[in-house]
C-alpha cells in the first residue's frame, strides 16, 4: 500500500490531501482511497472535507485549489 500525503499552503488554512492506493503486481487498482482535510495554521486539529475512492479525484481537485483556492469548495457544501 502507498500513501501519498499533498499539502497546499494558504493564507490562512492548509489543505491537506492523503492518498492511500494498493495495486496488484499487473498494476490494476485494488484500492484508492483520497481524503481531504482543512486544517487552519497554528493547530493540529484537521477537519474532513471531502472523502473519494475514484481514482485521480484528489489529483483534479488539487488542480481546482491551486487554480481558485478556496472556493474550489464553494461547489461542494451547495
Amino acid at each position: 500500500m502507498k500513501t501519498t500525503i499533498t499539502k497546499i499552503k494558504g493564507l490562512t488554512v492548509n489543505i491537506i490531501i492523503e492518498e492511500a492506493h494498493h495495486s496488484d503486481p499487473h498494476g490494476g487498482v485494488i484500492c484508492y482511497v483520497a481524503t481531504i482535510y482543512i486544517q487552519p495554521h497554528g493547530s493540529a486539529e484537521k477537519r474532513l472535507v471531502r472523502k473519494s475512492r475514484l481514482p485521480g479525484a484528489a489529483a483534479e481537485l488539487r488542480k481546482e485549489i491551486q487554480r481558485d483556492g478556496l472556493r474550489a469548495f464553494d461547489r461542494l457544501l451547495d
